[in-house]
């Protein structure tokens, strides 16, 4: 496809349209429409555990493709937790067989073991945490590719209702909670290792000990299981609200010139505020909850280590239990207390990580309602001949924008379609190139209806020049090559040559190498367009629609945008959307829109002559052009003719 897709472009011919279906592993819908742009999951326990489910499974799918790295991390996890436990024994050794014993060689033997064990667990800890973050860099950037490539392959009905800020969030925030749960998966088991091998060494040498010492385990277990389910609510919260936060600034930023333009700042500053507000209630939510649980969790741990100082300190003293044995165990009992303060971050990790999971899982679960056939056809041989026959389409509403529309535009002729605000002549454009499918009838380009084509031959076979031009933050030469970045020079400048650009880019300092700014705002509206053109003309497609590409351009500039269409027409298959009777006037038939059917077609200059509703169609159009100048509006939209005119001097 020429032109890259965009989902900001003149939708007036429609309402928001629905969303994909959702269906999991077991095959069966789950709702309609996934919205984006307000995640309005339950806060009550048993719809959150759902969503936790959901977010569950994907994160394990996840884990199995990685299961030997992650393996590997379990396994030198292990390797750690061995060598960790065996310093508590060699303490002990140490301190009965070398300095109660006042045998200073016993002491060298025990204190040089103790150091190579050591140094084996701190070379075990950094393996350990290599190769965790290795698997958890991997699945956070294989997930990330996925939901990305996905994102491109969803359907436009998707896009229309997605806000951006919502979609960045899953791809960046969400992601990087699986990760971080990903992380801890080698660290949590060889802790847990730890913890049972700690359990059962304490339990052989003296049960009644250890069970002072890890009496207050199950206590533990219980105020962690309370703590997991009174936090999640508000982890959901955080998510939700966040990516919320994260749309507002998207759409100030890509939207700052309207908010400077209508001197709305303080306006779109409320709306942040609010946001970040409740991103702020949410947030201290979440820290009530961890500072009411988490103190217990923390104090727990060490009520065993006070019971193993008081109980076996008179054990020691009454001559029952020898003082390295004591040292042993206050050794594990601070080995047990960050693995068990740490269970408290891993609950509240996982929880995170399972909310996120759910909000990508929503995005990946979602159908594409455009999709290649299971066994596409190869696009004919031919150039460029369309047919919409008994098209009925309307974007799931119950009023069709388009009723049985019938149309052919011939190899290599060009049609303008006119008509009102809301008549279907966009619609007409974007059923083309499968951006929707019609309801009833078919498209065909050169014999074969659309459906039947792989997507990505169809639309390489249709270019489109949109009227807000979406050009990107990159050189002028791969602006124009966007749709084939091998494309040598001297394409790239014949295309731009064409489209009336190679004289100012060559201008420019740096020519077809200048950086342009975001979206191409450091050029003027009619430079914009005349890349846009140039991408189109690289492209070389069958069928090139130019969907109102004059609008945004001033009037006395539109002269230079009209010789680069006339030239880019020449003997290719056109559709030209537009308004200005000068642009209609490229075209060798136009043809009138009118309650989503054709009601009139000739050339310009017979159908001005013949048919009113044609005049008065042209006429509107020059008055909301008019006033639109006259209020204010920006990039040149403002026409040359009065509204006091002539419906006839107007359209002329």
């Amino acid at each position: 496809m020429a032109e890259p897709v965009s989902t900001d472009q003149n939708t007036t011919d429609h309402p928001d349209p629905a969303g994909g279906r959702r269906t999991y592993a077991d095959g069966g819908p789950v709702a309609d429409v996934v919205d984006v742009a307000d995640d309005t999951a339950g806060t009550d326990g048993t719809d959150d555990r759902t969503f936790s489910r959901q977010g569950w499974r994907l994160i394990l799918r996840l884990t199995r493709e990685r299961r030997a790295g992650i393996a590997l991390g379990v396994l030198v996890g292990l390797c750690w937790t061995a060598a960790k436990v065996s310093t508590g024994i060699l303490v002990r050794n140490a301190v009965d067989q070398g300095i109660i014993a006042d045998d200073p060689g016993a002491l060298r033997r025990w204190s040089l073991t103790l150091g190579v064990v050591a140094i084996a667990s701190a070379t075990f800890t950094g393996l350990r945490r290599y190769v965790a973050f290795r698997e958890a860099r991997w699945i956070e950037a294989h997930l990330r590719d996925r939901l990305f490539a996905h994102l491109q392959r969803l359907h436009f009905a998707f896009h229309d209702q997605a806000q951006t800020g919502q979609l960045m969030s899953r791809a960046n925030t969400d992601l990087q909670q699986v990760q971080a749960f990903v992380v801890m998966i080698p660290l949590t088991i060889s802790n847990a290792v730890t913890v049972l091998a700690v359990t059962v060494i304490l339990a052989v040498i003296d049960p009644v000990l250890t069970l002072l010492a890890l009496g207050s385990l199950p206590f533990l277990n219980v105020v962690a299981t309370r703590f997991s389910r009174r936090l999640f609510p508000s982890v959901m919260g955080i998510q939700r609200e966040s990516a919320e936060l994260a749309a507002v600034v998207e759409e100030s930023v890509a939207g700052v010139r309207v908010i400077k333009g209508l001197g709305a700042e303080r306006v779109q500053a409320d709306r942040l505020k609010a946001e970040a507000e409740d991103v702020y209630d949410e947030s201290m939510g979440a820290a009530m909850t961890r500072a009411r649980y988490l103190p217990g969790m923390e104090l727990l741990p060490n009520l065993g280590l006070i019971a193993v100082l008081g109980y076996g300190g008179h054990q020691v003293l009454n001559g029952n239990l020898s003082l390295g044995t004591l040292i042993m165990f206050n050794v594990y009992i601070a080995m047990l207390i960050w693995p068990l303060r740490m269970l408290g971050m891993i609950v509240a990790q996982s929880q995170r990580a399972a909310v996120s999971a759910e909000r990508v899982d929503e995005v990946l679960s979602t159908e594409p309602e455009v999709d290649d056939p299971a066994h596409p056809v190869a696009l004919p041989a031919g150039e460029g001949e369309v047919r919409f026959a008994d098209v009925t389409f309307g974007y799931g509403r119950t009023a069709p924008v388009l009723d049985h529309f019938d149309l052919r535009v011939a190899t290599g002729e060009s049609v303008a379609l006119v008509g009102s605000t809301g008549s279907g002549k966009t619609t007409v454009a974007r059923l083309i190139p499968r951006f929707y499918d019609a309801e009833a009838g078919a498209v065909s380009i050169d014999g074969a209806d659309v459906r039947t084509l792989a997507v990505r031959d169809l639309r390489r076979s249709v270019g489109i020049v949109f009227e807000d031009t979406f050009l990107f933050s990159d050189t002028i030469a791969a602006n124009i090559a966007f749709a084939d970045p091998d494309a040598p020079h001297e394409s790239i400048e014949r295309a731009a040559r064409l489209a009336g650009a190679h004289e100012f880019v060559s201008g420019l300092a740096d020519g077809y190498a200048t950086l342009i700014g975001e979206r191409g705002y450091s050029l003027s509206g009619g430079q914009r367009q005349r890349i846009a053109i140039a991408r189109a003309i690289l492209a070389d497609p069958r069928v090139l629609i130019l969907d109102d590409a004059t609008s945004a351009v001033d009037p006395t500039k539109e002269h230079e945008i009209r010789d680069a269409l006339t030239e880019v027409m020449r003997g290719r298959t056109t559709i030209v959307i537009a308004h200005r009777p000068a642009t209609i006037a490229l075209a060798d038939r136009v043809v009138l829109i009118g309650d989503g059917r054709v009601v009139a077609e000739g050339t310009h200059a017979s159908l001005l002559a013949s048919d009113g509703r044609y005049r008065q169609v042209l006429a509107s159009a020059a008055a909301a052009e008019h006033a639109h100048a006259g209020n204010g509006g920006s990039g040149g939209n403002g026409h040359g003719d009065g509204v006091g005119r002539t419906t006839e001097e107007v359209a002329s």
